[in-house]
């Protein structure tokens, strides 16, 4: 397998603290034309159908720094088969291959696995005012559990890797100050 057949995968939310499949490396990456939003109503993992939760997703426009990892070799299609699972319950982000630059002094550019969401999926938010995702977040809990613990969760793996996500920060700072 030469170094074009290594599979990468981007991480933007939970999959930066939880990747849960085996890697060799994950260095900072920066993915343009899409950027990180609460945009998601979760009725699985942070939320139920009867009281949606809201999550991130890779939204159309601007750009996202996150995280890049490459998956170990060998594990390549257990891997995808998990990624497929986790993050497609619902169908609701688009899986694409785009390029992404590695923030790690090496001037690499990658091709990595995104998901992206779908703007057409009936759990697509769109942009919601800071008031609502506070009241959604705070009232939701999921499969995977509370719906404030992934929002602080979040930021504070995003800050640990140089990341600072003003909206973001913004949620987690209101939901501290809540609890």
């Amino acid at each position: 397998m030469g170094i074009a057949d290594e599979l990468w995968v981007f991480g933007y939310g939970s999959l930066m603290w939880r990747p849960g499949f085996y890697f060799e490396e994950s260095p900072p990456g920066l993915l343009k034309g899409a950027h990180r939003s609460m945009c998601i109503y979760s009725i699985s993992h942070r939320g139920t159908p009867e009281r949606p939760g809201l999550v991130l997703g890779l939204d159309q426009g601007g750009a996202c720094r996150g995280v890049v990892f490459r998956v170990r070799r060998g594990h390549e299609a257990e891997t995808l088969d998990y990624l497929r699972e986790r993050e497609q319950v619902t169908k609701v982000y688009r899986e694409v291959v785009r390029p992404v630059q590695l923030l790690d002094g090496s001037e690499r550019r990658v091709q990595a696995i995104c998901f992206l969401v779908d703007r057409n999926n009936g759990q697509y938010a769109g942009r919601l005012s800071l008031d609502e995702q506070m009241r959604i977040v705070s009232e939701s809990v999921g499969d995977s559990g509370n719906n404030v613990e992934y929002v602080l969760n979040t930021v504070r793996h995003l800050e640990d890797a140089g990341v600072h996500d003003r909206l973001l920060s913004g949620l987690a700072a209101r939901l501290t100050g809540q609890l």
